[in-house]
């Protein structure tokens, strides 16, 4: 009787523990989020050398963890409209998936949730990506007047790291 009463109490905690992952959107109705509906997309790879990877984790104040990274490009009628990249990080023991968006010029648009895993109460809202849009890189920091969330502090430090990171790559790999 004692392991069938193991075995239903591990299978409630799994279910418990899983029953938080929300999957908001696809790889594709993100890049619709993106760009629009019908746009064109192309990947761009990119493979820092050292000194660039030294200048990126300056700028975005974090160590990269790996050495490829993939931005996302619109395009209407050969003229870029805009740049995305899919961050994964995790945010307490759990992963968020981000898909940040940024202008042809490198300014921060627009930040969509992908994915979270963790509790729901710990998920930012739309209203509090939105204190960023437009802030140069320089600004993207808690010290420089980026508000947190009480409750939710390791979810937006979290997120300010994949901003920076991505506003970083896109300062020293993609800006011509």
């Amino acid at each position: 009787m004692k392991p069938l009463k193991f075995i239903m109490f591990f299978g409630l905690l799994t279910a418990a523990s899983s029953s938080f992952a929300t999957v908001f959107y696809s790889k594709s109705e993100a890049m619709e989020l993106a760009f629009g509906k019908g746009t064109p997309v192309e990947q761009l790879a990119l493979f820092p050398d050292e000194q660039q990877t030294a200048t990126i984790q300056q700028l975005a104040k974090i160590k990269l963890d790996s050495g490829l990274f993939t931005f996302y490009v619109g395009k209407n009628q050969d003229k870029i409209t805009g740049y995305a990249a899919i961050e994964t990080n995790t945010v307490r023991t759990k992963p968020e998936t981000l898909m940040i968006v940024l202008t042809p010029e490198g300014e921060l648009q627009k930040v969509y949730t992908l994915a979270f895993h963790e509790p729901p109460e710990y998920m930012p809202p739309e209203r509090w990506f939105e204190q960023l849009y437009k802030r140069p890189l320089a600004d993207m920091d808690f010290n420089k007047g980026v508000d947190g969330i009480a409750g939710a502090t390791l979810s937006t430090r979290a997120n300010i790291d994949s901003i920076r990171k991505v506003m970083a790559i896109y300062q020293v790999l993609v800006k011509k």
